[in-house]
């Protein structure tokens, strides 16, 4: 059976559809968590009276801005800048800069959404946010990138700050991208302030395992759903789509627990190795040379590469988007499922459509939504943000330790929420839940603001 909004929650949905039209990814967003709120009401009567909900769903401060910039023949370029503070009840704002020519308002909205509840879930003091722009950076040289990126950072830095919004990498923003908006921050602002932005060089302030966070963070995850069903990733034939960050650091750690990943893709198509996908050569071609995916079989001839593909019809146990949004729908859940999937966990933001949510919950499987399964990157920017602010470096070892333990928290808030409130083994609702109840009692603690 298809979720069902509580009738208590339907007119606040129908309100945001109202007064957010066209946005169909941020509706998206919100249903899916409204979907699980219906028994927190009934149980927390104080969130209604205050109305949490519908301030929720309200971000604290919309900016949309204009980004001029110049490309190496002199030609001039305007693109749309965004920042979408959503929530500061925990902490500073906190979430990427998404450089992609399919941005616009909707998404930022639905990816600083999705960021409330998944920095509260981090039990770490971080709001939630989102930023980006419609900026395409494929195909352009160094100087154009870091032209444009000081002309976004030269409106964006007045809305920033370590105490008030700290922003980091996500899809096309990367350590070039942050090295760039860094240098031009310190110089309008005279300060060096390494706590306003994260993801930054090792060299200047950058935390270890923070390039690696996203990935193994959702492994973690799925690792623990797995150990909860008397199961390992040991001998698992695992799918990962994608061939950015996410994707590259959630197949090495994979390898490192035993498992085998045996295909990857890009926008282009897929690459499908069925002895096993060789790690060094993906960060080669993607890391080091910046180039399409489809290389990776001029190296292994025993590799297919499927222009346009669909990663999803291929037989795997263990799938992990990890490339974007929707990129799962219901029709392709359905063939994992057929295929023998045991688990899916979600290293991009909301890669599966609601049609294949159900599917997989219907299916009983262990899925790990994105808001707790890829919440690794931003714990780890957290993390980041601490060593900054005592003037500190820790190493890689401590730092993949207290990453892997707040991984293991995440899922076991997730889990024993879901049982708390009746649906045992939803990680959907337990992270739903879980994420909201801490923001929604911050809220009240705030008074009406």
């Amino acid at each position: 059976m298809s979720p069902q909004i509580d009738e208590k929650v339907e007119p606040i949905f129908q309100e945001v559809l109202k007064r957010n039209p066209g946005e169909v990814e941020f509706h998206q967003a919100v249903r899916e968590v409204l979907e699980s709120l219906g028994p927190v009401l009934v149980k927390h009567p104080e969130f209604a009276d205050r109305k949490i909900i519908e301030r929720i769903c309200e971000p604290e401060r919309q900016i949309i801005f204009r980004v001029p910039w110049q490309d190496d023949n002199g030609n001039v370029h305007i693109n749309r800048g965004f920042r979408v503070e959503f929530n500061s009840s925990l902490g500073p704002f906190k979430g990427g800069l998404r450089f992609h020519p399919s941005v616009y308002l909707g998404i930022i909205k639905f990816l600083g959404f999705e960021q409330i509840f998944k920095n509260s879930l981090t039990g770490l003091p971080i709001g939630g946010g989102k930023g980006g722009s419609d900026f395409d950076p494929k195909g352009k040289s160094d100087n154009e990138i870091m032209r444009f990126c000081q002309s976004f950072m030269t409106e964006l830095y007045r809305h920033l700050g370590e105490h008030t919004d700290v922003p980091a990498g996500d899809i096309g923003v990367g350590g070039r991208e942050i090295g760039y908006m860094f240098g031009q921050y310190k110089r309008i602002t005279n300060r060096y302030e390494p706590g306003v932005l994260t993801g930054k060089g090792l060299d200047w302030g950058g935390s270890l395992v923070r390039t690696e966070a996203t990935g193994y963070g959702a492994t973690f995850f799925v690792d623990a759903m797995l150990k909860v069903r008397k199961e390992a990733f040991d001998g698992k034939i695992c799918s990962v789509s994608g061939s950015g960050n996410v994707a590259i650091y959630t197949i090495e750690k994979i390898h490192q627990l035993g498992g085998k990943c045996i295909t990857c893709s890009d926008s282009n198509g897929v690459i499908y190795h069925e002895k096993g996908l060789d790690l060094n050569l993906i960060k080669q071609l993607k890391e080091v040379e910046r180039r399409r995916i489809e290389d990776y079989a001029k190296y292994h001839k025993d590799a297919k590469y499927i222009p346009n593909g669909n990663i999803w019809e291929i037989p795997c146990q263990v799938a992990m988007p990890s490339a974007t949004q929707n990129e799962i729908n219901g029709k392709d859940a359905a063939t994992l499922v057929k295929n023998g999937v045991i688990a899916v966990g979600e290293g991009a933001n909301m890669p599966t459509t609601p049609e294949g949510v159900k599917v997989f919950l219907e299916a009983n499987i262990a899925y790990g939504p994105g808001k707790a399964a890829n919440a690794g990157g931003v714990a780890t920017s957290a993390l980041e943000m601490q060593q900054n602010a005592c003037r500190d470096a820790w190493t890689f070892e401590y730092t993949e330790q207290r990453l892997a333990q707040i991984m293991k928290n995440i899922h076991d808030t997730c889990y024993q929420t879901a049982e708390e409130y009746g649906t045992p083994g939803n990680y959907v609702n337990g992270a739903n839940i879980a994420g909201f109840i801490k923001v929604a009692k911050a809220m009240v603690a705030h008074g009406l603001i």
